[in-house]
């Protein structure tokens, strides 16, 4: 899961540097960047309502 949030600060610091260039592509990275954060949110509260074992579920359905 660190991960997702290691990529959604990248792509919120690259929004925050096209914006602040006035490139019209920072809207899409800021997007990103906003499911990257909804998706590691939404995977943090499953892991502490879960115990943790929703990684060893996840494992043995093997996805």
């Amino acid at each position: 899961m660190a991960d997702l949030l290691y990529l959604a600060i990248v792509f919120f610091v690259i929004a925050l540097i096209l914006g602040v260039l006035g490139v019209r592509g920072a809207g899409i990275s800021m997007e990103i960047a906003k499911w990257l954060i909804i998706v590691f949110i939404i995977l943090a509260v499953l892991s502490l309502i879960l115990g943790g074992s929703f990684n060893l579920a996840v494992l043995r359905l093997g996805i």
